[in-house]
């Protein structure tokens, strides 16, 4: 063999492993693109085509109960155990508010009415959520704090006089 040929081949060769690695980035990358929305793991930039359209119904057992229009408010965080745990030990100079908010981290509040109808939608992160919700149904008051694992497009929340956390007597 030619001493000459040595260093071409090997260039040859560092050439073509360099065309081999970028064939199969390139193939991976294309892959990769054409995944459907929310499912794209570390890469995505946008949360919201991994979001879930959380649908809130509210049922009104009573014919004479109140078609009003119902505050509610959704928590990334159980507000009750955040609540205890803030009582728990003193926080000189910390309002609860403050407390809270660092607990949810990156996932605020989000607050919505459900219309006449008892109806909302709130499109959420994935991941857990709470519920909290006051209404009258007749002479009772109703609240709930429900846990909703949002997963998915759409999810839909129903607030029955079953699953509510009190039923209280209005006077």
């Amino acid at each position: 063999m030619n001493s000459t040929q040595v260093p071409e081949h090997r260039l040859l060769a560092v050439l073509l492993r360099v065309a081999l690695v970028a064939a199969l980035f390139a193939a991976a990358w294309s892959v990769y693109r054409h995944l459907p929305p929310g499912s794209g793991g570390a890469f995505e930039s946008d949360e919201r085509p991994g979001a879930t359209a959380l649908r809130i119904v509210m049922r009104r057992p009573s014919a004479d109960a109140a078609a009003t229009k119902v505050p509610v408010q959704l928590y990334s965080i159980n507000m009750t155990a955040a609540r205890s745990e803030y009582d728990s030990e003193k926080r000189p100079g910390v309002r609860f508010e403050d407390f809270a908010t660092r607990l949810m981290g990156e996932r605020p509040s989000v607050t919505a009415e459900l219309d006449e109808r008892g109806e909302a939608v709130v499109v959420v992160t994935p991941g857990r959520w709470w519920v909290h919700a006051a209404a009258l149904d007749g002479a009772r008051e109703l609240t709930w704090r429900l846990s909703v694992n949002a997963s998915g497009r759409e999810k839909t929340v129903e607030l029955t006089p079953e699953n509510a956390y009190t039923r209280a007597k209005r006077f």
